[in-house]
């Protein structure tokens, strides 16, 4: 079969969607670091829409792999053209994304990282790196940036802006205080001119993306009539809100369906709280029960009831308000988003790295919740269904796979006597806060004595009340 290629492209179905401009013309303006699947289902399909809208050939990407030679050799005989599936009950919907221009590996040619990052004509750098990828690193992201930015400053070019497009609150201000530090060790007065010339706007994103399997890459090849090395996959639902910030020129991405906003910090939240903290919870509950996908979690009558419960009663009364935004709507439309059988969406993807997710999914509303004195039980058992799911096996007794940076370090947290409530690195000072050890280390003795099904019981239990009547307080958005 032949490969997915800019020669094949005229023997596509006519019902595939093709790049919308002329690729000979387009020049680099944008580096992603982190070309991931996230990334190539996301933003690079709204760069797609952008250029295809304005005609405004400047901002094609180079895609820079941080860790890993497989998306640059997968992609690279393509000339950077892979297919994005958008799936859901009604079927699926091809696109072949082509503002992927270039492909880099750092490990493999970090001077050739530099060099796109510091080129005349890149004024935007964005990011998908994961929460973990903003520690401190000596061939990290940071790194790249504050070096590459010490060249454009030697030459006497302008600033960029850089943006996190990742999973942090107020992601923008992570990234500048990281890029800053590295700058300040790496040359006096760097920092200050990187402050002064680029911006670091926030932004949050929205799309749900599985991981690419060799099914997935079968159904694509069947579809197409050629072969795709790495396509990607995601549901029909996009969002991306980004604040408007840029030092050196933009796409439109609003002909994409993004959308720029003054402030992205109450449209973060509403993705880490809402959307993020209720994904790890189906995660590791599921998971502990032994589900493979978010849609078998969801199709679980007490686990959907459970996370409609968590999202009500414990999560959006802490919202900031969104004028225009049904809080009630937005969460029945994300329950219906999660139950997509189309996506498969695996639960052991979502419950990667889960000391580096909690603290903004679940730890804020729970600090906030203590503070007002009201209930947390429901998050309570999530932490608690994530102390379990460090211990490597779910209710079958069926290995479950501790991928995270801090593993080793978690596992001797959960031996100590408080059972892992102590890690610093995760809880803070919630370590010292009674109410909170106390509410999780009770959902944890439920789900030790009768497991998953029945901490849930107990909960709905305790919300219908002695009467019969529902106990919890909703929250009208």
């Amino acid at each position: 079969m032949n490969r997915l290629h800019p020669d094949t492209l005229p023997t596509l179905p006519a019902d595939v969607q093709r790049p919308g401009f002329d690729r000979r013309v387009l020049q680099p303006g944008i580096v992603h670091l982190g070309i991931g699947a996230f990334a190539r289902a996301h933003t690079l399909p709204i760069t797609d829409a952008a250029i295809a809208a304005t005609g405004d050939t400047r901002w094609g990407v180079v895609g820079v792999s941080l860790r890993q030679p497989e998306t640059h050799d997968a992609l690279a005989p393509q000339d950077g053209l892979y297919t994005l599936a958008l799936r859901d009950e009604a079927g699926t919907r091809l696109q072949v994304v082509g503002s992927l221009l270039a492909l880099r590996v750092a490990p493999e040619d970090p001077d050739a990282v530099l060099q796109a990052l510091s080129a005349p004509a890149t004024r935007i750098v964005s990011l998908t790196i994961t929460e973990k990828g903003y520690h401190a690193a000596p061939d990290g992201a940071a790194d790249f940036l504050a070096r590459a930015l010490q060249r454009r400053r030697a030459a006497g070019q302008g600033g960029i802006t850089m943006l996190s497009c990742d999973n942090l609150p107020s992601n923008g201000q992570v990234l500048r205080r990281v890029v800053l530090q590295r700058a300040a060790a790496l040359e006096p007065g760097l920092d200050a001119w990187i402050d002064g010339s680029c911006s670091f706007p926030s932004c949050m994103v929205d799309r749900i993306v599985p991981r690419t399997t060799d099914a997935d890459r079968g159904q694509v090849a069947a579809a197409l009539g050629v072969q795709d090395a790495w396509p990607v996959v995601g549901e029909p639902f996009m969002d991306w809100a980004i604040e408007d910030r840029f030092v050196a020129g933009r796409p439109d991405w609003t002909a994409g369906g993004a959308r720029f906003v003054p402030a992205a910090e109450p449209f973060e939240q509403l993705k880490l709280r809402m959307v993020n903290g209720s994904h790890s919870a189906l995660a590791y509950l599921g998971a502990l029960r032994g589900l493979p996908t978010v849609d078998r979690a969801v199709a679980d009558p007490a686990l959907r009831g459970f996370a409609d419960a968590l999202l009500r009663d414990e999560v959006q009364p802490t919202l900031p308000p969104l004028p225009g935004l049904d809080l009630d709507a937005y969460r029945a439309r994300l329950l219906q988003r999660f139950a997509n059988p189309a996506l498969q969406h695996r639960l052991l993807q979502i419950a990667m790295d889960g000391s580096q997710k909690i603290p903004q999914r679940w730890l804020g509303t729970v600090r906030e919740r203590l503070a007002a004195g009201q209930g947390i039980d429901r998050l309570a058992l999530c932490v608690a269904a994530w102390l379990r799911f460090i211990d490597g096996a779910d209710e079958q007794g069926q290995a479950l796979p501790l991928d995270d940076p801090l593993a080793d370090a978690l596992r001797v947290a959960r031996r100590a006597p408080d059972g892992g409530l102590g890690f610093a690195p995760v809880f803070g000072d919630l370590a010292q806060t009674p109410a909170f050890v106390d509410a999780v280390q009770r959902q944890a003795g439920q789900l030790a004595r009768g497991g998953v099904c029945d901490a849930l019981a107990v909960l709905q239990a305790a919300e219908a009340g002695p009467d019969g009547g529902s106990t919890g307080g909703r929250s009208s958005g």
